[in-house]
């Protein structure tokens, strides 16, 4: 054994044992192993930040963004709405979430897919009447499993084909759907099992804290559009859908004329207005499904009839400020009117809370100027147990009344310092945008059509994809970086390195061929269920990617060693880093479950264990089949 190799076997056990310790961050870990290599002359200086312009590392963070836009755009949340019945049983619902989970997690980051779906699956499990956590364990696995199907389901997957094109043999990287030979079989079954049997494994825990904070219903004002699907239908048509979604009508506006009691016979017409209780969490559903549109979202804050309104509210030729009680003059707040407010894509959706005081007490969206002083929209208004008759932006405001704001985060700031409103806890309300998820889902088709075409490689494929969905901003700008998950890039950027030295140095060979000697007994099957089952096991323990990362020199190695086929090897290295089942460290999904399910640390593996026994027992003889040694 040379120093080098000795050396580099040493970094790759202080890496692998700091995972597996837990305390330090993967991203972290992997920088010191970089820097370690450097120092050590395993790499070179100039080579040391190659792998930040690896193929996959473009490529995953390529992948996040367009997932992201097709989460704000609510185009997932439209095809959820479509796929998972509303009064189905327990097992139906199961299998309708975990089936759209899966399918979502084969073109889309399957944490987002995950977050998208969570909401649902609370919803159903509190419909059913079951614990909660026994719809979010098998959403999460089921979205797990999903990501094991094409090649951009997973960073395994990407890192996989990565060193596949690497070895320099002329095999090129894997293609898009050779994932699914193996992947969509083993996934199916799967959640079959799941939502067959394996539900029961689960343990009935009772979430901490899943409730949060209540705000109840929200009394809001929703536009009908002239395309719109309520157009022609009847008041009673329209409160049934809205009766499935737990929403209701309590008036009517047309023609400016507010109806307090509609006749369930009223035909609606298009630029009808109906007035709306619902709460926070169906918003989105409910004008979806309807075919709506915010009423306050649609006026433009210079309309000339607003400007009436908001000068009909404030006669006198001054008004107060609301932070220092002041007289402002007319011809200043007209000023404040031209005042830009900001890109319009730059828009976020804020909850704020009343407090007892004169600034807003008493006093409606108008009478404080909100949309030309602020440039802030009043979307709806939840006030716990009360109904107003008067109209949204006419609506005098009490204490304890939560406020749905929309506008640029620094116009929502400057309102709460004003006014002393309060932000509650985070939620992530999205607007369906009919336009902008249109737009995601071809840029999203057409990314993966031309990656899979061998129009163009996949890095390529999917970084014109990112760039066009921020040229049309169907991501708003201001969510850029926060849709790609900087440890996951840094780790990758900082392993391949790392993955290189051991093959460079042929430490990644001697370590296969003492595996292969010691326990496959030079049996190349044997060989083959080693390396899925290594790297099922560290994937349980340590991050997916850093998994692959690590096991795939030694995948190519035993293959090496056995003088056999390496895509088997690599093809088990992919499977195996995207199984983990047994704790609730091993990926992010098991991880955001924890809480919302009640579960402990010992509660995953009473379903984790049989999925990874199946999984193993499927995908062995697909392998030996599709990928012959």
């Amino acid at each position: 054994m040379t120093p080098d190799q000795i050396t580099v076997l040493l970094i790759l056990g202080l890496v692998v044992g700091l995972f597996l310790w837990g305390k330090w961050r993967h991203d972290l870990v992997a920088v010191s192993a970089l820097v370690a290599c450097v120092w050590s002359g395993l790499v070179k200086p100039g080579d040391a930040f190659s792998g930040f312009g690896h193929p996959a590392v473009i490529t995953v963070a390529c992948m996040l963004i367009m997932s992201k836009a097709l989460q704000v755009s609510g185009a997932v949340e439209v095809l959820a709405r479509f796929a998972i019945p509303a009064k189905a049983g327990q097992v139906l619902s199961l299998a309708a979430l975990m089936g759209v989970g899966a399918l979502l997690s084969g073109f889309m980051n399957n944490v987002g897919a995950m977050a998208l779906l969570m909401p649902i699956a609370l919803k159903v499990a509190k419909r059913l009447s079951i614990p909660p956590g026994r719809m979010l364990m098998p959403l999460a696995f089921g979205t797990i499993l999903g990501g094991m199907t094409t090649l951009i389901g997973t960073p395994p997957n990407l890192i996989v084909a990565g060193f596949r094109a690497g070895m320099g043999d002329g095999r090129g990287s894997f293609a898009m759907f050779d994932f699914a030979a193996i992947g969509v079989p083993v996934a199916v079954l799967g959640v079959v099992f799941i939502a067959l049997l394996g539900w029961r494994l689960v343990p009935r825990r009772q979430a901490e804290g899943l409730e949060g904070f209540d705000t109840g219903a929200y009394l809001t004002e929703a536009r009908i559009l002239e395309d719109g699907a309520s157009v022609g239908k009847t008041l009673a048509e329209v409160e049934k859908v809205l009766e499935d979604a737990g929403a209701q009508v309590v008036g009517l506006v047309r023609h400016e004329m507010r109806i307090t009691a509609p006749s369930p016979m009223r035909v609606l017409r298009a630029q009808d207005i109906l007035v709306i209780e619902a709460d926070v969490d169906t918003l989105s559903t409910v004008l979806s499904a309807l075919g709506l549109k915010l009423e306050e979202s649609g006026r433009p804050a210079d309309r000339k009839e607003d400007k009436n309104a908001d000068d009909a509210a404030t006669e006198a030729t001054a008004t107060v400020e609301p932070a220092t009680g002041k007289e402002a003059p007319a011809k200043d707040r007209e000023k404040e009117e031209e005042k830009p407010r900001g890109d319009a894509a730059d828009i976020v959706l804020v909850e704020l809370v009343v407090l007892p005081g004169p600034m807003l007490t008493g006093r409606s969206a108008s009478d404080i100027s909100l949309r030309s002083r602020y440039g802030l929209n009043l979307l709806a208004v939840s006030r716990q147990g009360n109904r107003s008759i008067e109209r949204l932006r006419s609506l005098a405001l009490r204490p304890g009344d939560i406020l749905l704001l929309q506008g640029p985060p620094g116009a929502i700031a400057e309102f709460a310092s004003d006014t002393g409103c309060v932000p509650l806890a985070g939620r992530d309300l999205q607007i369906p945008n009919k336009r902008k998820a249109i737009q995601a889902s071809l840029i999203m088709l057409l990314s993966v059509a031309a990656a899979a075409l061998g129009v163009m490689p996949a890095a390529v494929a999917f970084l014109t994809g990112a760039l066009f969905t921020l040229l049309l901003r169907a991501l708003p700008l201001r969510q850029l970086y926060d849709a790609i998950d900087w440890p996951v890039i840094i780790l990758l950027g900082a392993l391949f390195p790392l993955a290189s030295a051991m093959q460079s140095t042929g430490a990644a060979d001697l370590l296969a061929r003492g595996l292969m000697g010691s326990v496959a007994q030079g049996n190349a099957v044997v060989a083959l269920a080693l390396v899925l089952l290594v790297t099922m096991f560290l994937s349980d323990l340590m991050n997916n990617a850093a998994t692959a990362a690590v096991m795939c020199p030694v995948a190519i190695g035993s293959a090496a060693a056995l003088g056999v086929n390496p895509d088997p090897f690599l093809m088990a290295v992919a499977i195996g880093a995207s199984c983990a089942f047994l704790t609730p460290i091993g990926h992010q999904n098991n991880t955001m479950i924890l809480g919302p399910g009640g579960f402990r640390f010992g509660d995953y593996w009473k379903l984790g264990l049989p999925l990874e026994v199946l999984v193993v027992g499927v995908s062995m003889p697909l392998l030996l089949i599709v990928w012959p040694l």
